[in-house]
């Protein structure tokens, strides 16, 4: 197993140093390992040797079911993709035949679509190849603990089934793992949900998600945006009105949260409702009743409430802006949103994501950007963050003249940065970088081999029609690049991550003057 760097993908806090296992249990605990590759069976072998377990292994979904019936494992750690075989099938009929079974599940391919669902569907976490091992021990550790209290607990209520998100939460990163997680635990329940980040985080995408992932999918989803609606027409617009409660009420109107009875209702910028409204919204989830403007008459509704904002509500509620009880209340589970510069390697994705989005309308448009162009984009700032960069690309794209988004394309406050930044660098002997095809997002990618066979493709592509491409220079210094990115700089975990040593990093970082884009010491 490779080590990467510094990665957490469990659902809590990592302790620094594993407890053992035989101090969370008094008997021999087994594990189930189900994986159609050979090394992985050996790598957990060699990682678990010295712990009092028995571990089984099987190289197939319906292989790891057979033993799954018979032995029982406390623990079963299982690949999302085994050749042909979908492991989220295996998972769904592993929880049917056990609601308790503990499962953890890997994937070299981590996608939004593939966390959530396998969230949803109860596993217990997942992880990213290649393994971070002391994490990922861990994690092992605290799987086994919790199945051992698992059988003394009711078991986890079953998850049903919904369409799959179509890749409208992109990004990676640690950060947004952890966001991919907690969807797919609360979407399926009726908890209020409160959503938090800066403007253009993509704070509605994730209510979509909850709702499309969660139990109410065949009701209405309907989103308000607190902010944009007169404060004297909210109430009327949330909860209806007689006909003559006011000035120009003609009729009786039904607000939203009536037309969206049984469904869930999104209110975006909460943090500028009046205080007023939120009185009401406070009784709705009290009581679940509302009554409509002009009229005391109480109306039950049942309907789950998702608010946003991208205000610090509790700062709010110190100022008498906003009501405590409420912030509470809504305040039950909280998904916080990173900002765009906390998540820099999500950038490529993004980029290259939003690049195929507007080719699907403008197929004539460039499918491509410049490595310098890259380099801008990632060492902005990004203050309007995932909107700002995707109104970047479109301009980019309406700008360029080729078939290659360049730095010149960009917004000048961008491209000024970046130049600004590399004067205060060294830039000692570098030779100039190829630009670098966008590697693009596959919808239905589920493995690594996928992913690297797709990037393979576009290398090849890109050298048919540039004679001046140089296919293996050009991913190495790509590769390097990332892992110094994943790994914030740091040499030693960045060649531990590619599987080389240090003296050969820093070879290759001279090689292709790497370190005129970035400070890696």
């Amino acid at each position: 197993m490779a080590s990467s760097a510094g990665k957490s993908n469990s659902s809590g806090p990592v302790p620094a140093t594993p407890v053992p296992i035989s101090a969370a249990s008094d008997g021999r605990q087994k594990v189930l390992i189900i994986d159609d590759e050979k090394d992985v069976h050996y790598s957990f072998r060699r990682l678990l040797e010295k712990e009092p377990l028995d571990i089984e292994s099987a190289e197939s979904g319906d292989e790891g079911i057979r033993l799954a019936r018979k032995s029982t494992p406390d623990l079963i750690v299982m690949d999302i993709r085994m050749g042909q075989q979908n492991g989220l099938d295996t998972l769904k009929e592993l929880r049917q035949m056990n609601p308790k079974q503990v499962v953890i599940m890997m994937t070299a391919y981590g996608t939004s679509q593939t966390a959530i669902e396998a969230m949803k569907l109860g596993a217990y976490d997942y992880v990213l190849k290649p393994f971070d091992i002391p994490q990922l021990k861990a994690l092992l550790f605290e799987a086994l603990a919790a199945a051992k209290a698992m059988k003394q607990i009711v078991a986890f209520p079953t998850k049903l089934n919904a369409d799959e998100i179509r890749q409208t939460i992109v990004g990676n990163s640690s950060a947004m793992q952890q966001v991919y997680k907690l969807v797919g635990q609360v979407a399926p329940t009726n908890t209020t949900i409160l959503i938090t980040g800066e403007s253009g985080t993509g704070k509605e995408l994730v209510a979509r998600a909850i709702y499309q992932n969660g139990s109410r999918l065949n009701k209405p989803f309907i989103a308000i945006n607190c902010a944009a609606i007169p404060e004297n027409l909210l109430e009327s617009e949330l909860f209806g009105h007689e006909k003559g409660a006011f000035t120009g009420a003609l009729a009786q109107r039904i607000g939203k949260f009536e037309q969206c009875d049984g469904g869930t209702l999104f209110l975006d910028e909460i943090g500028d409702m009046p205080m007023t409204t939120q009185t009401k919204i406070l009784r709705v989830l009290q009581e679940g009743e509302i009554s409509r403007v002009g009229n005391n008459q109480s109306i039950k509704t049942d309907v789950r409430i998702i608010a946003a904002t991208n205000k610090d509500l509790w700062q709010a509620v110190q100022r008498k802006e906003f009501r405590e009880d409420l912030f509470y209340r809504l305040n039950v589970v909280r998904v916080n949103l990173p900002p765009l510069r906390e998540r820099v390697t999500d950038l490529p994705i993004l980029v290259a994501y939003f690049i195929n989005k507007f080719r699907l309308k403008h197929p004539t448009g460039p499918s491509q950007i410049a490595e310098e162009a890259l380099a801008a984009i990632q060492r902005y700032t990004w203050p309007g963050n995932v909107r700002e960069l995707e109104n970047c690309i479109q301009r980019a794209m309406v700008l360029a003249t080729g078939n290659t988004i360049t730095l010149a394309n960009l917004p000048e406050e961008i491209g000024r940065g970046y130049r600004s930044g590399l004067a205060t660098e060294s830039t000692p002997g570098t030779i100039p970088a190829p630009a670098f095809p966008a590697l693009a997002l596959p919808t239905t990618a589920e493995g690594g081999k996928d992913a690297l066979a797709h990037a393979i493709e576009v290398l090849f592509d890109f050298a048919r029609n540039d004679k001046h491409f140089k296919i293996i220079d050009a991913a190495e210094r790509e590769l390097i690049v990332r892992a110094l990115a994943e790994t914030s700089g740091n040499q030693v975990q960045a060649a531990k991550l590619l599987g080389i040593t240090r003296a050969t990093l820093r070879k290759r970082v001279d090689k292709f003057g790497i370190h005129k884009r970035m400070a890696i010491d």
